[in-house]
């Protein structure tokens, strides 16, 4: 009797413990929900005060809602076409990341050749580069060969520099994948491109998307090679217009705000439509077996 007392109690004692944790792990992922999602909120109710409002309450709701400041930001800036210089850059530079690097990774996780290693190593050194410090040699380069002032002079060392990242994302997923397919697909009469394109590509969407969902947000987000590169006023990126509301006097912080809004929302939609995915491919291939 008294065993069976002392098991009962320490079931119960054991599902207290089991309640305590699981109410700290919520508070706690929610506070820092909180923590993460509150610069988003003010910046969103930042851009609905005016410069008087920001600064005498800037942590308060707006007591009133002024739109005129999207309308003043958008043409004072030209976020239109800036926006469009934005999406070209990102948009060509994202499709170039993701096939080069899937096309790397797919050579590198499938097939055995001398100086695999080598090229393993030197792709991952590539993280390791300070990107900052090869501005003056870009810039020297790119003069010689007339690339600035121009989407390449963007497009190309954007995908330079994410390429490292991507290709060692996409080995790691594409390791995983069973070589059972591909000789499924080799008896079927298919070549090494039907393969890719088929077989690889399909499977290692989870991975794909990782790598464009961080392509995205840093291409989109790039200021100094743009800053280097571009002078013509036609071409420039929509951090470059964000920078028009600040000189060396003063900053209009309700302009500024109300354009970081329109500016941040192309961002978001991105993660809603691939945060299942990015998931799946940060895990994938983890684990074995």
């Amino acid at each position: 009797m008294n065993s069976e007392m002392n098991k009962k109690g320490a079931s119960v004692g054991f599902l207290v413990k089991v309640g305590i944790f699981k109410t700290l792990r919520v508070v706690f992922l929610s506070t820092f929900s909180l923590l993460m999602i509150y610069p988003l909120y003010w910046l969103i109710t930042s851009s609905f005060k005016t410069n008087e409002e920001f600064f005498t309450q800037p942590y308060a709701f707006p007591t009133s809602f002024t739109f005129e400041n999207f309308q003043r930001a958008w043409d004072v800036a030209n976020l239109g076409q800036a926006m469009v210089n934005s999406a070209i850059v990102t948009v060509t530079a994202t499709i170039l990341t993701v096939f080069l690097g899937a096309l790397t990774a797919y050579v590198l996780s499938r097939f055995t050749f001398k100086l695999k290693g080598f090229l393993v190593v030197f792709f991952l050194l590539g993280m390791l580069i300070p990107v900052h410090s090869t501005l003056v040699p870009l810039f020297t380069m790119m003069n010689e060969i007339g690339l600035l002032d121009s989407y390449w002079a963007l497009i190309l060392p954007y995908t330079a520099f994410e390429l490292p990242i991507a290709i060692f994302l996409t080995v790691a997923y594409m390791s995983s994948i069973p070589k059972e397919l591909e000789e499924a697909a080799v008896i079927d009469g298919s070549g090494y491109w039907g393969i890719f394109f088929k077989i690889m590509l399909p499977l290692s969407v989870p991975a794909l998307s990782t790598v464009s969902i961080l392509a995205f947000l840093r291409f989109w987000n790039e200021f100094v090679f743009a800053l280097v590169f571009i002078n013509d006023s036609a071409l420039k990126t929509l951090p470059l217009s964000l920078a028009i509301f600040s000189d060396g006097f003063s900053t209009d912080y309700a302009l500024t705000m109300a354009a970081m809004t329109i500016a941040v929302i192309p961002t978001i939609i991105m993660y809603l439509l691939f945060q299942e995915q990015i998931m799946k491919g940060m895990i994938a291939g983890s684990v074995k077996g």
